[in-house]
């Protein structure tokens, strides 16, 4: 996701000093350890992914060996941010199974098939792009046109017709596969010439997830909180009250009978 930061006049001077201390550093002391902790960062996440797609158990014990031996004593350190890479990429969760043994195991967010893959085969999980798309849907009012779409997913350098080593060939996904799963919808603009077309949320979307987790997935990879996103925070509280009062009136039936 990208973040555009307001341009301030004033703080120039201050950038350009910035700069040149970051000039100087960079031909003086560049300090290896933070290049080989943000190495050891992707070997690990390497690792967990493996773990999950063989739905396999992740142990400390194990995620120390792929660790330098420099880097061992950071081990929480570097769990914590290949589990963010993992959960923003991805739309994967890291969970604690075992606080005795260190077991941990990976939870998609959403319940795309094939562990998240959606196709059989080799791959990667997709549920991080999809709750991108559905953030970027839910931020334009609920309803994206699909150039609008296509912008966000260019800034992520996934374009149209070129497959992506983690995504495959974004179009048929978002327009095809994530369609027929019902995740997503994909229609034609009513009266539009030459037609032109845009994306909704689809009905299994809106059973797994919802307007807020969204949004505090949005908050997470832009390093703010959900209410950041004022006037759709508002709506994703409302959609909170709804589904509880929903939830609510299911429990008493189920309870007490019609």
């Amino acid at each position: 996701v990208v973040v555009a930061h307001a341009f301030n006049p004033s703080t120039q001077e201050a950038e350009n000093k910035r700069k040149q201390d970051s000039s100087k550093a960079s031909s003086s002391t560049m300090k290896p350890p933070r290049s080989s902790l943000i190495g050891t960062v992707r070997v690990v996440v390497k690792y967990m992914m493996q773990m999950y797609k063989m739905k396999k158990p992740i142990l400390k014990a194990d995620v120390l060996k792929v660790i330098t031996k420099e880097h061992r004593k950071r081990f929480f350190e570097i769990l914590k941010k290949a589990s963010f890479n993992i959960e923003v990429v991805f739309g994967v969760d890291l969970k604690e199974v075992d606080s005795i043994k260190h077991s941990y195991t990976l939870v998609s967010k959403m319940n795309l098939p094939n562990n998240g893959t959606v196709t059989r085969g080799r791959g990667l999980p997709k549920t991080g792009l999809l709750m991108n798309l559905l953030g970027v849907i839910f931020l334009k009012g609920n309803c994206a046109s699909e150039e609008k779409i296509w912008e966000f997913l260019n800034k992520m350098k996934i374009y149209d017709g070129k497959k992506h080593f983690i995504f495959g060939e974004p179009r048929k996904l978002i327009t095809q596969d994530l369609v027929k799963l019902k995740y997503l919808e994909y229609r034609q603009v009513p009266n539009s010439h030459p037609a032109s077309y845009e994306f909704r949320w689809g009905p299994r979307s809106h059973a797994e997830t919802s307007k807020m987790r969204i949004l505090e997935f949005w908050a997470k990879i832009n390093h703010t909180v959900p209410s950041a996103f004022q006037s759709r925070y508002d709506e994703a509280l409302r959609d909170e009250e709804e589904r509880a009062g929903a939830a609510g009136i299911l429990s008493d039936t189920l309870i007490h009978g019609s």
